[in-house]
């Protein structure tokens, strides 16, 4: 889900708290001139000595920097936002009898980073239950004419079930559609469970109505990017073509070599050993070129996959209570893609969303002819060993999936017909589960794998569920893309930050018994904080960003204000007490809504409230 909102540039004119009526429009009339002198200057591309007034920073200057990390220090409490990746592992303990532990702590654990200890800076214990309806609050300030607000009721636990229609067969899609209809009709009213797909169609957003969830489930079918249909000369997998083109492996591209002599029929027209020479290389290059149209289509399948499932994710922590999400696939292999895998898994344990994963295959026993219900199958008879790249496959299919839900302190079901019981374990999040975070030290951008081990430092007779490793980015983060992802990530969440000064408060006025409008309103304590000198002027900007959920989670709108401050010193100590009050406005329908808000300075600092409230 993209949260991607026109800025609205708001100035100095949002100040509140002047007693004087006189001297604030004097005060707005200065402002005024102020900003327009900067702008004229921008655009005439002048720079001006730093003496002189005109020569604060120009309002397209610091708009173009507004979203740039920098190190800052105050003097009351110094806060340094400094590039340091912080990785996390979600840790399942559990006894002998398969139960979670919960009574662990922190020197309880030992962390490795391919076989070196680290320091376990960051350390929770998580239960799941005890997440759901926290910190639902929400103050209110009702203005005259306005009706107060009140506390929104939201459900418990929100299951997103995800159908890799991509990869899945009709065969497969059949028996899932099955075993989650069953589910779904166990669903206890506190639930709310979702429809997705990894190819984005057919989708149905959260809600507790079991016949749109059957509608839903019956518009399955499979959406895979390369035709199904496709009969190959020479038969290539995906396996295959990432063997012969990203791992050069000289056999399996003999065997397709061999497979396309005969399919082609070249092989057996070639009258002498010269022709067949000839045959023979022609074919090669067949196989190389069939190997680099199958490897393009199984990269976009996975690259779509993964790029879904993330988004999932994302849309998955905006909702309140437990979140789970259950991947339903026959697998798929990831060459080259390991870092989305990373980013998947890193991004839900920031979250707290749960992912777990159903072999939709079932007890799947590898043929020797390959899966009979495809058109396009290896040639047995003239290239045996390609059968057991298909063999190979379908077992490596598995990892992404063991990798995912192992990662993510969810369950992984597979080599199992009862698919029923699959999707109800997988829809369960254990009741403890611990976050170990720790900063590497000296991190190279070479995307590297990182093998992570984690132990306890006394044995004992209990088994650890945690991630086995995970891939360092190839290229620095970019400041800018960081500080758009954190406001994506704060705002689809339900954490609540204070580095910032800010308070929000909503108020709602109905126009009629169909129509309300919604009004959210931030107040900054301007006076609290930090700014940088230029100029002679303070400066500082903030990204406001608020979005409005539903019931069930769901996004139903959201706006972004850059609000620009260039404070002069006098303005800034005796005529901003009051600090600096911004509004948004929503028109919505009566019903049950979560407000969210998140605040960004210039330094990276981010503020983020909930603010639940009921409109009858």
């Amino acid at each position: 889900m993209s949260f991607k909102r026109p800025r609205v540039f708001i100035f100095n004119r949002f100040i509140s708290g002047c007693s004087a009526p006189r001297l604030l429009l004097r005060l707005y009339l200065c402002l005024y001139l102020l900003t327009a002198a900067a702008c004229v200057l921008s655009a005439a591309g002048q720079t001006a000595p730093a003496a002189t007034p005109p020569d604060q920073t120009s309002p397209a200057s610091t708009t173009a920097e507004k979203t740039t990390p920098e190190m800052s220090s105050r003097d009351e409490a110094p806060t340094f936002k400094v590039n340091v990746r912080l990785v996390l592992l979600r840790v399942v303990v559990r006894d002998q009898q398969g139960h979670p532990v919960g009574n662990l702590h922190k020197e309880d654990f030992q962390l490795f980073d391919n076989r070196k200890q680290q320091v376990i800076s960051q350390f929770s214990v998580e239960q799941p239950g005890s997440q759901i309806a926290r910190e639902q609050k929400a103050t209110e300030i009702p203005a005259e004419g306005t009706e107060p607000t009140k506390t929104a009721n939201v459900a418990e636990r929100f299951i997103g079930y995800v159908f890799d229609d991509v990869h899945l067969t009709m065969q497969d899609l059949a028996l899932v559609r099955i075993a989650a209809e069953h589910r779904m009709q166990m669903m206890q009213p506190t639930d709310r469970a979702a429809i997705f797909t990894t190819s984005g169609e057919g989708t149905l957003d959260f809600t507790e109505d079991r016949g749109k969830l059957h509608e839903a489930l019956l518009r399955l079918q499979p959406r895979p990017i390369a035709p199904s249909e496709m009969q190959e000369c020479p038969y290539m997998s995906y396996y295959m073509a990432n063997l012969i083109v990203n791992q050069h492996d000289a056999q399996a591209l003999d065997n397709a070599r061999r497979d396309a002599l005969q399919c082609s029929g070249m092989g057996a027209s070639a009258g002498n050993a010269a022709e067949l020479a000839i045959a023979s290389q022609t074919a090669q290059t067949m196989a190389e070129t069939t190997a680099q149209q199958r490897l393009a289509l199984g990269d976009s399948e996975t690259h779509l996959v993964l790029r879904s499932l993330k988004d999932i994710v994302r849309r998955m922590s905006a909702a309140p209570g437990q979140r789970i999400v259950v991947l339903v696939s026959p697998g798929f292999i990831t060459p080259f893609q390991e870092q989305d895998v990373t980013d998947i898994i890193d991004y839900s344990v920031r979250q707290n969303v749960i992912v777990s994963a159903v072999d939709a295959r079932g007890l799947y026993v590898p043929s020797l002819y390959g899966d009979v219900s495809r058109q396009n199958l290896p040639n047995v008879v003239t290239s045996p060993q390609e059968s057991v790249y298909e063999s190979l496959e379908e077992t490596a299919n598995d990892d992404v999936l063991l990798n995912l839900a192992e990662s993510a302190g969810g369950t992984f079901f597979h080599n199992n017909n009862d698919l029923e019981n699959g999707l109800k374990q997988a829809a369960e999040s254990p009741e403890y589960y611990y976050v170990l975070g720790y900063s590497p030290q000296n991190m190279k951008f070479d995307g590297a794998f990182h093998g992570l081990t984690v132990k306890l430092a006394k044995p004992a007779k209990l088994t650890i569920q945690a991630r086995k490793g995970y891939y360092a980015p190839k290229q620095a983060p970019n400041a800018k893309d960081e500080a758009r992802e954190e406001i994506q990530e704060a705002i689809f969440s339900q954490e609540e930050m204070h580095d910032l000064p800010i308070d929000l408060h909503t108020q709602f006025f109905k126009a009629s018994d169909e129509a309300a409008k919604l009004s959210v309103l931030v107040h900054v304590d301007v006076k609290r904080m930090h700014f940088q000198k230029t100029g002679g002027r303070n400066n500082n900007d903030l990204t406001i960003a608020a979005a409005v959920f539903d019931r069930n989670g769901s996004f139903i709108s959201g706006n972004e204000k850059i609000l620009e401050m260039h404070w002069k010193d006098e303005t800034l100590e005796h005529k901003l007490d009051r600090g600096v009050t911004l509004k948004s406005s929503f028109d919505v329908k009566p019903g049950s809504y979560l407000v969210r808000l998140v605040v960004r300075d210039n330094e990276g600092l981010i503020a983020a409230e909930n603010g639940p409230i009921e409109i009858p």
